[in-house]
């Protein structure tokens, strides 16, 4: 904002900006509205729920279980290994 005395000319484009950057972030808001929507309704279609702390809990339970699934998993590609290393060691 300034302190100078502005004319008129320069007050009409002063509000002219100000209405412009009104109806960019009118559209801006609705948009960022839109996609909210389309992502609760995708969220509660596939999870059950659009609540963002249950969403979160749903988030750390799966991180848990996928890195249970992943230790399981390298325990049988360790038992495999054991066992081809053992087969060789009885060939030998």
């Amino acid at each position: 904002m300034s302190n100078n005395k502005q004319d008129i000319e320069e007050l009409r484009e002063r509000f002219e900006t100000l209405r412009e950057q009104r109806t960019t972030a009118q559209a801006d808001l609705r948009n960022v509205e839109e996609q909210l929507a389309k992502l609760k309704a995708q969220a509660l279609e596939k999870y059950g729920t659009d609540d963002l702390g249950e969403l979160r809990k749903k988030l750390d339970e799966m991180r848990t279980e996928n890195e249970r699934k992943r230790t399981e998993y390298q325990a049988h590609l360790d038992g495999i290994d054991k066992q081809l290393a053992d087969l060789e060691a009885a060939d030998d």
